[in-house]
């Protein structure tokens, strides 16, 4: 009987436990539209896989008013369980205990599971809803802090390391997301922010909401700190797990093969048609990936910050690929500050994460004006082109259009070590763009001309005839084939296939001094 009654015990624990802050504050989260910490995770993980770690610990503060407040588990939910069949390990803050802040003890469940993930390489996914440190236990929260972003950095390129924002997330908390892969937030209820809206009016007399300081379109539009907005919280971890698919478990994996059923050899009519016959003129590169890739599924990062790159996840002949390409409806897709940002840490996480480049060209240059020039364009400029030299995994580029300067350098060319370059026989590969070499090689010519128009536009014919397009690269080998824009689609397979088992190293090295 003694055992029996030791289980009934447990059972009754066990049962305590799942209620977290006890039913009114449960009924106040829901009140918010937010689900609780273990409806979650629940929701995310495949049926029946959780296996909870840590469900009996409590916090250890004997400061006034936390003595006599005992909740098992604390304010986070942590353990593994899996998603589509593979292992994950996961935390969520539980808001309806103490609003989710942080203690000593609350950090050291959430560092387990991060050393269980990096030790069994696996994902791990951090689902935050939390007020920030606890106040009551002063520096000993500040140190769970310290040793979670620890954790965030060592595991950096060891395991994808996902958070998804679904409640507040003030302070020193949303430094631990930022270290992380990929941000998602819930809108409406998701918030980052390192001061609130009462410390900024009392400092500087702004008068700013929560949504407005920290909210999810606010950081995915301005910030550019959250990669993918959620509607709600079904929404976000519908989206979490649409991400895992694409992803390996780890830096010794491979991403997963999956049977896509479209056909390997597919050749679309459209791409012929997707160039506007005028060269200046603009079209949505959104509809060239959907062409290009299986089934026309592509699931973009970052969509609402930089938009003139495009960064995202498709597969192509089943595998895994990160495509990045220029978009020439916003800005004729040069490249600027926040864009080469944009690229260049998704270039990097790709690396990471043996998941082949695709990269698709058609860019003018960097972007002009002194603002641009101010703010550091060179600096940030640079950390594409760093990206792609570090990077080893296969890199296949497609120039469809425009490929001008330093910029061409820097989207994958043969120089940076790209693998395959193919070019389109509309691309134009030049130091600059046709009128602009002309105005500068030829500017006595034109001026002393007759007919100064007629000239120029004769000397731009010449130029384009002889320079601005892909035979002469590819007659220095910088270009691997020129392919009719229909067979792009097989060709990428075909090169992917290729490149397998590609290896490639760098120089040794304790790590690169990327210009931040």
């Amino acid at each position: 009987m003694a055992i029996e009654k030791k289980i009934e015990n447990l059972a009754k624990l066990r049962a305590e436990s799942q209620l977290g802050g006890g039913e009114k504050r449960i009924a106040a989260q829901r009140e918010k539209g937010k689900l609780t910490a273990r409806e979650r995770i629940s929701y995310l993980l495949d049926e029946g896989t959780f296996e909870e770690l840590d469900p009996f610990v409590t916090h250890r503060s004997t400061a006034f008013g936390l003595g006599d407040k005992q909740f098992l588990g604390d304010a986070v939910v942590t353990g593994f369980g899996k998603v589509s069949g593979r292992l994950v390990y996961i935390f969520a803050q539980d808001f309806t205990i103490f609003g989710g802040s942080l203690s000593e003890v609350v950090a050291e469940k959430i560092c387990k599971a991060m050393d269980l993930a990096a030790k069994n390489g696996a994902p791990f996914i951090g689902l935050n809803d939390s007020g920030g440190a606890r106040i009551q236990e002063g520096v000993e929260s500040l140190a769970g802090y310290g040793n979670i972003f620890l954790r965030n950095t060592l595991y950096s390129g060891v395991v994808p390391q996902i958070s998804a924002i679904m409640g507040p997330s003030a302070g020193g908390a949303v430094y631990s997301p930022a270290i992380t892969d990929f941000i998602f937030m819930v809108k409406g209820t998701g918030q980052m922010y390192i001061t609130g809206p009462e410390v900024i009016k009392a400092v500087t007399g702004e008068e700013v909401t929560l949504e407005q300081l920290g909210g999810a379109m606010v950081h995915a539009s301005q910030s550019g700190n959250c990669h993918f907005v959620a509607e709600n919280d079904h929404d976000c971890l519908d989206q979490v797990r649409r991400l895992l698919s694409y992803l390996p478990q780890n830096n010794m994996e491979e991403a997963p093969f999956v049977e896509t059923n479209d056909d390997p050899n597919r050749k679309d009519e459209g791409l012929l048609h997707i160039l506007p016959e005028d060269a200046t003129k603009a079209y949505d590169v959104k509809e060239l990936i959907r062409m290009l890739v299986d089934n026309g599924e592509f699931m973009e990062v970052h969509e609402h910050f930089a938009a003139n790159m495009v960064t995202g996840f498709a597969r192509l002949g089943g595998r895994s690929v990160g495509i990045v390409a220029q978009q020439p409806s916003v800005s004729a897709g040069c490249i600027d500050i926040d864009a080469s940002d944009k690229a260049a840490r998704f270039v990097r996480f790709l690396d990471c994460f043996n998941i082949p480049i695709i990269t698709l060209c058609d860019v003018p240059g960097y972007m002009p004006g002194i603002d641009q020039e101010y703010g550091g364009i060179i600096r940030h400029g640079a950390k594409l082109l760093f990206a792609y030299s570090e990077a080893t995994v296969p890199k296949i580029t497609v120039i469809t259009r425009k490929a001008y300067g330093g910029a061409y350098i820097a989207m994958s060319s043969k120089h940076l070590r790209g693998d395959i370059n193919y070019a389109w026989p509309t691309a134009e590969i030049a130091v600059m763009g046709p009128d602009g070499a002309v105005n500068i090689i030829h500017r006595e010519a034109i001026q002393k001309s007759d007919n100064p128009e007629e000239t120029r536009r004769n000397l731009v014919a010449e130029y384009k005839e002889k320079f601005a397009n892909p035979y002469v690269s590819a007659a220095r080998g910088y270009i691997d084939d020129v392919i009719d824009p229909r067979e792009t689609r097989p060709k990428l397979i075909k090169a992917l296939e290729m490149l397998q088992n590609k290896r490639d190293s760098s120089p040794p090295k304790k790590h690169g001094n990327i210009p931040l």
